[in-house]
């Protein structure tokens, strides 16, 4: 496949990040009304119930899903069922920053993920683009000093987000070379919700295995209500559209770097939130951020 990085390439590449950066900021406000693998699973089974009735017909018996549903299995497992649930426990036990610091690793995973399982050979250019873009993050996470990181301890949560991200890359690098029939991949809503309908099952398992420890129990409020609503169609519906379609057209080692705007999107929505205004060190990175993107896409 060609990878192209075109303006609307670019456009659905960001709005995922943008949208994650606010799921992250509602999973840590609503990490103490409702257990976080729990969490995951109610927001993918109303994103299914949402995908639903745009994608019925390729669950039919004769549908195209049935005849690659291991594929299906295995992206519903990765994208769904660990890396959303990793990131919601992650939340629990590490602080924002920490976990923020953490999946800012993404681009060396998905060249780390191409070039052992898929033999992807890693340029020069995505090296630097890579420098420049983990670069840019870290300046956001110091607050604009340096010294900052230094502070930083690794917890659990940590832990769980580097099974996260790696989880995340495999994902992301399946999506691009799967052999799956054309037919179900210009379906945008019916490739999305064949994978959700697996990542479902997947996720109502795990937490089954979390409400049998006893440590599933919700608070329920009009807040939480709210918030479902919002991490499963904004960060889940549109983004995975967005991220899915424009991973497909500029490859995963391009994508990756656009992941690294979600924590500087999330930096300024906290910044919104707490009504504090953005800083120069903001406009810093997100410069450093872009140019590792332009960087690693160009040939």
């Amino acid at each position: 496949m060609n990878h192209r990085l075109t303006p609307k390439v670019a456009l659905m590449l960001t709005l995922a990040p943008l949208l994650w950066a606010g799921n992250a900021i509602v999973g840590r406000l609503v990490h103490e009304a409702v257990p976080p693998i729990l969490l995951n699973f109610l927001r993918w089974a109303i994103a299914l119930l949402i995908l639903l009735p745009l994608a019925g017909p390729v669950f039919r018996r004769d549908g195209p899903v049935w005849p690659h549903w291991r594929r299906f299995a295995l992206l519903g497992l990765l994208g769904i069922g660990i890396y959303n649930a990793l990131q919601y426990l992650a939340l629990q036990s590490s602080t924002p920053i920490n976990v923020t610091l953490v999946a800012s690793g993404m681009p060396v995973w998905m060249m780390l993920t191409g070039w052992m399982f898929f033999g992807v050979k890693v340029s020069r250019r995505q090296m630097a683009g890579a420098v420049l873009s983990i670069g840019g993050v870290l300046l956001v996470l110091a607050r604009g000093e340096w010294v900052h990181l230094l502070e930083l301890r690794l917890v659990a949560g940590d832990v769980f987000m580097i099974l996260a991200t790696i989880a995340w890359s495999l994902y992301s690098w399946l999506l691009t070379r799967s052999k799956l029939p054309q037919q179900i991949r210009a379906d945008w809503a019916g490739f999305l919700a064949a994978q959700v309908a697996f990542g479902v099952l997947w996720s109502g398992a795990f937490a089954a295995g979390e409400w049998a420890v006893g440590s599933a129990q919700v608070q329920w409020s009009w807040t939480l209500a709210a918030a479902l609503a919002y991490v499963a169609i904004g960060p889940a519906v549109i983004a995975f559209r967005c991220w899915g379609a424009g991973v497909q057209q500029a490859g995963p080692s391009v994508g990756a770097f656009f992941s690294n705007l979600t924590p500087l999107f999330a930096a300024l929505m906290s910044s919104a939130f707490l009504g504090e205004a953005p800083h120069g060190y903001h406009l810093a990175a997100f410069a450093l951020i872009v140019g590792g993107i332009v960087v690693s896409s160009r040939r």
